[in-house]
């Protein structure tokens, strides 16, 4: 049977998975699958699960908070921050929950922050149009 390989990056390591059958994945246009010999494709995968069969039943999930993803002469690399592989459906929706839930949490708290800094460069650049006109 043909196959392919798939290459993982994230932040912290790498991971190799030869003989892969299958691909499916989630770009901001929809479900796309990819097959061995595939054409060259390039695209970036939204938040959310992707999954991947290395024999007629052997489905794993992969979980990524958004990624780069490549397929080029029967190797697919994907770039991340983060990424869980996993072979149970529920246990990696939870965990990928628990995920979306942690990032929500820190966007919050740098919009924040921001919001913080903006209005101290707003009051600073005030004072100082203050100190030009007096």
């Amino acid at each position: 049977m043909s196959s392919f390989n798939l290459n993982l990056f994230d932040i912290r390591h790498q991971q190799r998975i030869n003989g892969i059958t299958s691909f499916v994945g989630l770009d901001a246009t929809g479900s796309f699958g990819i097959l061995p010999h595939h054409a060259r494709f390039m695209t970036t995968l939204v938040f959310g699960l992707a999954r991947f069969c290395l024999d007629e039943d052997n489905w794993q999930y992969l979980a990524v908070p958004g990624a780069v993803l490549y397929f080029n002469n029967n190797e697919l690399s994907i770039s991340t921050r983060h990424f869980l592989i996993d072979t149970d459906f529920e246990r990696i929706s939870s965990l990928l929950e628990q995920q979306l839930s942690t990032e929500e949490d820190k966007l919050r708290v740098t919009r924040e922050s921001l919001g913080l800094m903006e209005q101290a460069m707003i009051k600073r650049l005030l004072a100082l149009k203050g100190k030009a006109l007096g």
